[in-house]
């Protein structure tokens, strides 16, 4: 803080007991001791309080970083989902219209990967139908066994 030797000491010492007296000058050391100690603590108080402020300025700025963020992710997600949205009403529109590619005329695209067992359309038996023939492996079942079965989620609990 201040450059001061220890010769500069000395003769401050020698004044003060010179203009002070043998008599008050421990008195009068241990109130200049006290109040340095009180400005001491007094800044480190200013500091402290400094540190807290851009602390909470830095968190203040992340605080709107993230609902900057959040925002435009919710603003995001809501597009996406009226556009999902869009696009379902739309799909709903067409079966409702009976726009099928049957109906049409028109064949249905083909995925680019080749995979078109994704694209054809669900068919249901006639009504007029046989179960079994339109589903032949539901007729047979297997046997029951003579125990009930044992989960294999919660080994405790049976399944009857």
């Amino acid at each position: 803080m201040f450059d001061i030797g220890i010769s500069e000491i000395a003769v401050i010492a020698v004044v003060a007991l010179v203009v002070i007296g043998p008599e008050r000058l421990p008195k009068v050391a241990r109130t200049i001791g006290t109040l340095l100690g009180r400005a001491q603590r007094y800044v480190n108080d200013v500091k402290a309080e400094v540190n807290r402020e851009m602390e909470l300025d830095e968190l203040r700025k992340l605080q709107t970083q993230m609902q900057d963020a959040a925002h435009g992710l919710q603003e995001q997600v809501s597009t996406t989902g009226a556009e999902m949205q869009s696009a379902v009403h739309d799909m709903e529109k067409q079966l409702h219209e009976g726009d099928t590619p049957a109906a049409t005329g028109t064949e249905p695209a083909q995925p680019a990967n080749g995979d078109a067992g994704l694209m054809t359309p669900l068919s249901e038996p006639p009504l007029d139908a046989a179960p079994s023939a339109a589903y032949p492996a539901a007729t047979e079942l297997p046997p029951l066994a003579d125990k009930p079965a044992q989960s294999s989620l919660f080994p405790e609990h049976t399944i009857r």
